[in-house]
């Protein structure tokens, strides 16, 4: 009777019919028919539910009651910024497929540093495949290899489906929700990984400099950056999901314990190397004990992470704002005193600490998500690399004159003296070439490495782009044609899922070994493209001659007859997609590999274990 006097109100009336129409607006399937090039965000089209019991199962949040507790989002976001929370959420997603073809999108949660990533994928045989990953999991539990979390959705042609995510973090909890295509997120990895590959790039150059020159000159300021330096770009590797997938002291590498971890060393290293460079104990003597104090609470603090990080994340992200604005003040007031290195420091380490400071504060929920934010700490480290670089430049000029003054002052006293310094000089001077000539056969080595596939032995994408350009200019000079042949093994997820990676690497191995061997030409390239994709580069080759090589490598991967029980043929097989140029006129080198592509896909559209034309 209550009940129902309730329902009589119209207030009361109201606003549950409000609240049902919300919910009922708010789980319209999102339909996914049409490809974009872009991330679709799904904060408006994931519903929200809060399980601050950390008990909730999927049968319970699929009941008719839990689905109407759901919540969505009207105003577009970048993510669900949750904050700080011990409890655990789950997300809703209705999506369907109007189309007449069946298609594979993919869903991403776009941060790595979620410690539990629950995802619940209708099976297409009215059940749930369920994938158990996340920052503090193993990341062999990943449904896709990607430094984030990628789970795809097949949907049948004219259906509709209900997907369920369950996070949970021991920090604070940002969950950015992205709806892609395959191809675009493929193309958007590339572009990533080459982001990040040249932020290691600078470290690594960064480290090896500044390590010959602690080698030359014996100073300890330039072990303590290239410590900083290390450790800093461990870290960053931790922070993208990008580290091994190793332990330590029982600990996932890639977990927040570790993560947290690895940012205080990498302050304690940031504090050591501004107290040498500031020479803090002479210009500051009242503050450095205090800095003392700081890096030894940062030296401790992995313990307490280790057994009370869901504690005190909160509490270590204040005290690591606070540390940055202790070391921008203590640059600030050396450079009041005129200290030379306190410029330079104010400079490199403001964009660092800048870069910190907006990576904490989307943290704690105060800054939105994009690409600053994310990856605000890794482009602060990159710009204080290049500018610590040329403090540090600056430091052997400052220490050259001081010297050089020295000795000009010992010449009136005592001749003698000046050439025994003069002598130390020439030999300071011949060890610092040395040195130097040892860094550039290093360099030499690295780019040779750099030009080589780890795994297969044959030459890399980045090898293969340089002898493509430089054989498209020259086709075009002197008129000769140019043929390309995309390579493709068939069903390879398949074949890893079904006999493992290590097995799946040997096959990628001996396939690249049997493509280099049947390829015979000096003047013709076989390169890992990429994942199990190869490539083949024919100068002076029309489109019959391509045809008839990749014809051969076809055959020659059947001949190998490796076994693949999951391939309709029950071995391995390749599917290739050729192209050829001749007086292309000004088109680019990648409209060529575009067409091999293309060519490619066609391979595989008509059934595989074929060679198509582009």
């Amino acid at each position: 009777m209550n009940a129902r006097h309730r329902l009589r109100l119209s207030p009361w009336l109201l606003l549950s019919l409000l609240l049902c129409w919300s919910t009922w607006a708010g789980a319209v399937p999102l339909d996914v028919a049409q490809p974009s090039e872009q991330p679709l965000s799904l904060t408006t089209h994931a519903g929200i539910l809060e399980d601050a019991s950390r008990a909730l199962q999927l049968s319970d949040v699929r009941s008719a009651e839990m689905a109407a507790r759901f919540r969505y989002q009207e105003s577009p976001s970048t993510s669900f910024a949750l904050g700080f929370t011990r409890s655990a959420y789950w997300f809703r997603l209705d999506v369907g497929n109007s189309g007449d073809q069946p298609l594979t999108r993919l869903l991403v949660v776009d941060n790595p540093r979620i410690s539990l990533v629950d995802a619940y994928v209708p099976d297409g045989q009215g059940g749930y495949r369920t994938w158990f990953t996340g920052a503090d999991r193993p990341q062999t539990g990943k449904a896709y290899a990607n430094r984030n979390f990628v789970f795809p959705l097949h949907l049948p042609a004219h259906t509709q489906q209900v997907v369920y995510l369950r996070v949970e973090s021991s920090i604070g909890l940002h969950v950015p929700l992205q709806l892609w295509t395959a191809d675009a997120l493929r193309s958007y990895e590339r572009e990533d990984d080459m982001a990040r590959a040249g932020y290691m790039g600078i470290a690594i150059a960064m480290l090896l400099f500044n390590l010959m020159l602690f080698i030359a000159l014996r100073d300890r300021l330039y072990l303590l950056y290239v410590t900083f330096v290390l450790i800093t770009a461990s870290a960053l590797t931790i922070k993208n999901g990008m580290a091994p997938d190793w332990t330590l002291l029982g600990l996932p590498l890639n977990g927040n314990v570790v993560y947290y971890s690895a940012v205080s060393l990498t302050l304690s290293a940031m504090l050591l190397f501004m107290r040498g460079m500031l020479q803090t104990a002479r210009q500051l003597p009242r503050v450095d004990p205090g800095l003392r104090a700081l890096i030894a609470l940062y030296l401790l603090s992995p313990l307490i992470y280790a057994f009370a990080l869901p504690q005190v994340s909160r509490v270590a992200i204040v005290v690591n704002l606070l540390t940055a604005f202790v070391m921008l003040g203590v640059g600030l007031a050396c450079a009041l005193k005129r200290q030379r290195s306190a410029y330079f420091f104010l400079a490199a380490f403001g964009l660092l600490i800048l870069g910190g400071a907006s990576t904490s504060l989307r943290a704690m929920g105060l800054l939105p998500t994009n690409a600053f934010t994310v990856d605000g700490l890794q482009l602060g480290s990159s710009l204080e690399m290049l500018l610590l670089a040329f403090a540090l430049a600056d430091r052997i000029n400052v220490m050259r004159q001081e010297k050089l003054q020295a000795q000009a002052r010992l010449l009136q006293t005592q001749e003698q003296l000046v050439d025994t310094l003069q002598r130390s000089e020439r030999e300071l001077e011949q060890r610092v070439a040395a040195r130097t000539a040892e860094l550039q056969i290093l360099n030499s080595r690295l780019e040779t490495l750099s030009l080589t596939d780890a795994l297969t032995g044959i030459a890399n994408r980045r090898h293969f782009d340089e002898v493509l350009d430089k054989e498209w200019k020259r086709a075009q000079r002197v008129g000769e044609p140019l043929a390309l042949a995309v390579l493709d093994v068939d069903w390879f997820k398949a074949y890893n899922d079904h006999y493992g990676h290590p097995a799946g690497d040997s096959c990628l191995q001996q396939i690249a070994q049997t493509l280099a061997a049947t390829i015979s030409r000096s003047t013709d390239m076989v390169a890992r493209y990429g994942g199990e994709e190869f490539v083949f580069l024919a100068p002076s080759t029309g489109p019959d001659g391509a045809h008839s090589m990749a014809e051969k490598l076809v055959r020659a991967v059947e001949a190998l007859a490796l076994p693949h029980v999951r391939s309709p043929l029950g071995h391995v097989s390749i599917s290739v997609g050729i192209a050829s140029m001749h007086n292309d006129g000004n088109s680019p080198a990648q409209a060529l590999v575009q067409r091999a592509d293309a060519a490619l896909y066609r391979a595989k559209a008509q059934g595989r274990n074929r060679v198509e034309g582009g």
